[in-house]
C-alpha cells in the first residue's frame, strides 16, 4: 500500500451517515404510511419489522453523493425503488454493508438540484411488511468547480514533479476538499497536501519521489461542498509514473553544473549562472517544459527591450526551470565566462552543444538544485513550482488537516 489520504471503504460510508439516520421508520400500518399484513398463528406474533432511510424526508439541499442507507431490524429488506421529480425510476443497485444494513448506489450518480423519492420495503419473519418512503431534494450550487490536475494521465515525470490540483474558485472548506483527495504510490511515501494559496493544492514527499514508482490520485469531488455555494462537479482519477531520478546541481559560486542520474554522475559541465545585479535563485528548481528555441526578452518581467539592460536574444535548446524566466540553455556569447564567472541574467549559460545533451536528458519534473547564488531562495513570488524549497515542517502545516 502507498501513501493513502483516504481510504473509501463501504464500512466508512456508514460510519459517515450513521449520524443521519432519521424519519421512515416503521413496524406497523401506521408508520410511515407503511402497511403491515400477517398470517394468523397459535403461537406468540412475530416482531414487526422497523425500517429507516438516512434521509430524512422533506430534507432539502442534500448532497448528491451522499450514500442513501436502509437499516432493517427484525426483518429483510425486501425492495428499494428511487425516482425522481417526474416520476422516472432511477437505476441503482442496493449493496448489502452488514446484517440489517444496506447501501443503496445510483449507477451514474444523482443530478444537483432535483427531487427524488426512495421507498423501501422490508419483511418480518411473520411474512408482515412494512414499507418507507422518503422525498429530498438535492443542493443547487452557486457555481460547480471542475478542478484541473497535474501531472496529466498516463505521463511519465521527474522526482521533483508535485501533484497540483487547481480550482477556478478559491475553496472556503479546505479540509473537506483533502477529505476527498487519495494518493496512492507503489513505493510508500510520507506526502502531505499543502495549500499554495485559495484555490491551488499541492502534494509532496518529504523528499523527492523514489524513481521508478507508480502513483494514482483520486479525486472524488462531486458532491462535496467547497464553500461559498460552490460544489463538485465530477470525481477524477490521474495515474502518473515518476521515472529515473535525475537531480542536477547547479553551483554558481564554482561555476559547474553536475547532472546524475540514479546517483551517478553522467557529466559536469562548466556553466555560468546570474550575475551579482541578476543572480539565480537558490534551492530545488524542477524542469517545467523545453523549447528547442524560444526568444529571450526582457519585456517578460517589465523591463523593455531597447531599455539599458533590457534584450531580445535568440536561444537553442532552453530548458525551463521555474516561472521567473530561468532556464538552462545554450549561450554561445558566455563560453568564454562559463566555469570562471557570473553573468547571465539568472539563466544557466551552458555551451550549445552541452545545452543540447542536456535538453535530450530532461524530462519535466526533474530537479535542478541551484547552490551558492548570491541571490535569493525560490519562493512563491517565483511561479507555480517552490514546493521543496518549503521546510517540511512548514509543508505540512499547510495541510487544512494538520
Amino acid at each position: 500500500m502507498g501513501s493513502q489520504q483516504r481510504t473509501r471503504t463501504a464500512p466508512a460510508l456508514v460510519a459517515a451517515v450513521l449520524a443521519l439516520v432519521a424519519g421512515c421508520t416503521g413496524g406497523s400500518s401506521d408508520a410511515a404510511g407503511g402497511t403491515a399484513s400477517s398470517s394468523s398463528s397459535s403461537g406468540p406474533a412475530a416482531p414487526s419489522a422497523q425500517l429507516a432511510l438516512s434521509i430524512a424526508d422533506g430534507a432539502t439541499d442534500v448532497s448528491p453523493a451522499q450514500p442513501l442507507q436502509i437499516d432493517v431490524t427484525d426483518g429483510e429488506l425486501d425492495d428499494v425503488t428511487v425516482t425522481d421529480g417526474s416520476g422516472a425510476p432511477v437505476t441503482g443497485a442496493v449493496v448489502p454493508v452488514d446484517a440489517g444494513t444496506a447501501l443503496w448506489t445510483p449507477a451514474e450518480g444523482l443530478d444537483y438540484g432535483t427531487s427524488y423519492t426512495v421507498t423501501a420495503s422490508a419483511a418480518s419473519a411473520g411474512d408482515q411488511v412494512v414499507t418507507g418512503t422518503s422525498t429530498f431534494t438535492t443542493v443547487t450550487p452557486r457555481l460547480q468547480d471542475k478542478p484541473d490536475i497535474g501531472p496529466l494521465d498516463g505521463t511519465t515525470v521527474g522526482v521533483g514533479m508535485p501533484i497540483r490540483v487547481f480550482f477556478d474558485e478559491p475553496v472556503t472548506d479546505k479540509a473537506a476538499v483533502e477529505r476527498h483527495l487519495t494518493v496512492t504510490s507503489s513505493t510508500p511515501t510520507d506526502g502531505v497536501w499543502s495549500w499554495v494559496g485559495d484555490s491551488e493544492v499541492h502534494f509532496r514527499p518529504s523528499t523527492y519521489w523514489p524513481a521508478d514508482t507508480d502513483v494514482t490520485v483520486q479525486a472524488d469531488l462531486f458532491g462535496v461542498d467547497l464553500g461559498d455555494g460552490v460544489w463538485g462537479e465530477v470525481d477524477r482519477t490521474v495515474s502518473f509514473h515518476v521515472g529515473e531520478e535525475h537531480v542536477s546541481v547547479a553551483d554558481a559560486a564554482a561555476h559547474t553544473l553536475t547532472v546524475s542520474s540514479g546517483g551517478q554522475v553522467l557529466q559536469t559541465y562548466p556553466m555560468s549562472a546570474g550575475s551579482a545585479e541578476n543572480p539565480t535563485r537558490n534551492g530545488a528548481h524542477v524542469v517545467l517544459e523545453k523549447f528547442t528555441d524560444i526568444t529571450m526578452d526582457s519585456a517578460t518581467f517589465g523591463l523593455a527591450a531597447d531599455a539599458p539592460g533590457g534584450y531580445r536574444t535568440p536561444v537553442e535548446y532552453a530548458t525551463r526551470i521555474s516561472n521567473n524566466g530561468e532556464f538552462v540553455h545554450g549561450a554561445p556569447w558566455s563560453v568564454g565566462q562559463q566555469g570562471s564567472s557570473n553573468v547571465s541574467h539568472g539563466c544557466i549559460n551552458l555551451s550549445d552543444e552541452r545545452a543540447e545533451w542536456f535538453y535530450e536528458f530532461s524530462r519535466p519534473g526533474d530537479v535542478v538544485e541551484v547552490v551558492g547564488s548570491t541571490g535569493g531562495t525560490l519562493s512563491a513570488a517565483d511561479g507555480d513550482i517552490y514546493d521543496w524549497a518549503v521546510p517540511w515542517d512548514r509543508w505540512t502545516a499547510g495541510s487544512a488537516l494538520s
